[in-house]
């Protein structure tokens, strides 16, 4: 039963169930091409929960951005701090990570490269939380080069980051052993050519 009254205990799980079925709805088949009553049908859930959880549909697809995001970041987070004395293999297994999660089956990409495809619109909630997520990737990068102590690390940040991208899009043409050998590889190749 669908308890959403703000004080009744299964609150929490309504919103998360709303937001499970959505993001996965989103991921599978675009957030223009999901519309809210097939989010309400396939979670269960009266249209009046979702919208006391989420007040617009616009609403939701940020949720689901920023959920993506977190996941994102716990993963770089922990592989960073297996590799912080030396940024070269953080690098590396950086790249491995990325290339294990690109080759995935069904994988359809970087969700927020996905939602920034379909909102052009600057100022749209779904495509502010993309736009901090690569900006924030790229920040990190450039954390990275700087530990490096390669000379122009702003551009070795850069070049880092459209090799990622360029990685999520490419994802459903490349193998796992691939994907790894490219972006190590490309990587690599980059922090030499930094140096």
């Amino acid at each position: 039963m669908d308890k959403t009254n703000a004080g009744k205990p299964d609150t929490v799980d309504v919103r998360e169930r709303i937001l499970d079925t959505a993001s996965g709805l989103f991921y599978r088949e675009g957030v223009r091409a999901v519309g809210v009553d097939l989010v309400v049908a396939a979670a269960g859930v009266a249209k009046t929960s979702l919208y006391r959880h989420f007040r617009t549909k616009d609403d939701l697809i940020a949720a689901f951005l920023k959920r993506e995001d977190e996941d994102f970041w716990r993963v770089w987070g922990e592989v960073a701090d297996k590799h912080r004395a030396d940024p070269a293999v953080e690098l590396d297994a950086h790249m491995a990570w990325i290339a294990e999660r690109v080759a995935r089956p069904h994988y359809r990409g970087c969700p927020q490269l996905n939602v920034a495809a379909e909102f052009p619109q600057a100022d749209h909630p779904a495509r502010l939380v993309a736009t901090a997520h690569k900006t924030e990737l790229r920040d990190r990068l450039l954390g990275i080069a700087q530990r490096l102590g390669v000379a122009r690390a702003e551009t070795l940040a850069g070049q880092l980051a459209v090799l990622i991208n360029g990685a999520f899009v490419s994802g459903p043409i490349l193998s796992a052993e691939e994907a790894l050998a490219l972006l190590q590889g490309a990587a690599r190749a980059l922090v030499a050519a930094a140096r």
